[in-house]
C-alpha cells in the first residue's frame, strides 16, 4: 500500500499536480529514476564525471568516447564504495558536456545514484550559452527547460533533478544573466527543482535572490555555488538568515582553507545551511593527458580534521547527507 501510494505521489510530481500530500514529500530525481528523498545515505552534492570547455559554439559529442570516459574515470567512482556513497550530483550544464547517456552508462556500472541538470550557464561571457539562448526570453528559456524535466532530455527518457545555471559575479548582473536567473526562477515554480548557480563571492548572490523573490521563489529553493569564495563570513549569516543553500566546494584541493568556514557555520547556528563538495573528477576530452582528482577527501581528510575539532557524527552527517537530501527535495518553494 505503502509502494502504491508514493507511485501515485510522484505521478502527481511529475505531471505538475500540486497538492499538500506531494509538496511535503519531495523526491529526489536521478537518471534512472525517482525516489523519495533519503537523509540517511551519503551524498556528494557537486561533482564532475567530465567537462569541455571549447564553449557552446564548438561543443559536439563526438569530441568524446563514452568508453575511454568510463575507463578513466571508473577507478575514482569506485573508490566511493568504501564511504557507502549513494547519491553524485553531476554538476556538468548543457554545453559543457552533460552527457546523459554516459552518466546512465556510469550509474550502472558503479551503482551510484547520479543526478544531472537542466538550465544554461553563464560564466565567462557566455561563452558556454549558445547563440539561440541569447534571442530567447526567459519565459522561453524556461519552457526548454521545463520540457526536460517532463519528457526528458535530448531524446531519452532521463530527466533533470535539479537546474544548474552559473553568473559572472557582478552586482547588477548583466541582461543575459538575469535572464537565466529569472528563467530558472520560472522553471522552479512550475517544477520544483532547486536552482543550483555558479556564483563564487556574495557580490553576485544578493542580485540573484532579488530577482527570485519578484519572480515569488523563496531562496530555500536556491543554492549559492563556491561560496568558499566569500572572505566575509557575516555574508554567510546573512544568506543563512534568508534561507539559501551554502555550498562549499573545492574539497579536492583546496581543503584547508574550508575547515574554518565550516567551524564558523557550526559556532554560529547555520550548519544546516551548509553543503560540502569536491567540485572534483573532470575528464576534459579537450586534454591529451587527463589530471582527474578523486572523490575522496572529503571521507579521508575533512572527516577526522572536524572530528579533532569536536564536531559529533550527527554534525557530520548532516553535512553529508540531510542537508543535501533536504536542499534537492523536488518541491516548490513558493513565497507567494
Amino acid at each position: 500500500m505503502k509502494d502504491l501510494k508514493l507511485f501515485f505521489l510522484l505521478f502527481l510530481l511529475l505531471f505538475g499536480f500540486e497538492t499538500p500530500d506531494t509538496l511535503a514529500q519531495p523526491v529526489i530525481q536521478h537518471v534512472n529514476g525517482i525516489q523519495k528523498a533519503d537523509a540517511q545515505q551519503v551524498w556528494l552534492s557537486h561533482e564532475h564525471i567530465m567537462v569541455d570547455f571549447i564553449g557552446a559554439d564548438s561543443i559536439q559529442p563526438n569530441r568524446w568516447n563514452h568508453e575511454l570516459v568510463i575507463k578513466e574515470m571508473l577507478p575514482y567512482l569506485e573508490e566511493l564504495k568504501e564511504f557507502d556513497v549513494s547519491f553524485f550530483v553531476d554538476a556538468t550544464p548543457n554545453f559543457l558536456g552533460r552527457d546523459v547517456r554516459l552518466l546512465q552508462k556510469v550509474a550502472d556500472k558503479t551503482g551510484l545514484r547520479i543526478i544531472t541538470n537542466t538550465g544554461l550557464y553563464g560564466v565567462r561571457n557566455n561563452k558556454f550559452v549558445p547563440a539561440y539562448a541569447q534571442r530567447m526570453t526567459a519565459q522561453s528559456l524556461s519552457a526548454i527547460w521545463t520540457k526536460e524535466f517532463e519528457e526528458g532530455i535530448d531524446g531519452t527518457t532521463i530527466k533533470p533533478g535539479f537546474i544548474k545555471i552559473g553568473i559572472d559575479n557582478a552586482d547588477p548582473l548583466s541582461e543575459m544573466h538575469q535572464k537565466l536567473v529569472k528563467a530558472a526562477a520560472l522553471t522552479h515554480l512550475k517544477t520544483g527543482l532547486t536552482i543550483a548557480s555558479h556564483t563564487g563571492k556574495a557580490e553576485g548572490l544578493w542580485p540573484q535572490l532579488v530577482i527570485l523573490r519578484e519572480a515569488g521563489v523563496s531562496p530555500e529553493a536556491f543554492i549559492w555555488v563556491h561560496a568558499q569564495n566569500e572572505q566575509n563570513h557575516e555574508n554567510y549569516l546573512k544568506a543563512a538568515q534568508m534561507g539559501c543553500w551554502i555550498s562549499l566546494d573545492g574539497m579536492g584541493w583546496e581543503l584547508d582553507k574550508h575547515v574554518a568556514k565550516i567551524v564558523f557555520a557550526k559556532e554560529n547556528g547555520i550548519l544546516d545551511n551548509i553543503l560540502i563538495s569536491h567540485d572534483a573528477g573532470w575528464y576534459d576530452p579537450g586534454k591529451e593527458k587527463q589530471n582527474i582528482k578523486a572523490f575522496t577527501n572529503i571521507f579521508r581528510k575533512l572527516s577526522p580534521e572536524l572530528k579533532s575539532r569536536g564536531f559529533t557524527e550527527e554534525e557530520f552527517n548532516r553535512l553529508i547527507s540531510v542537508n543535501p537530501a533536504n536542499a534537492y527535495g523536488i518541491s516548490i518553494r513558493s513565497i507567494r
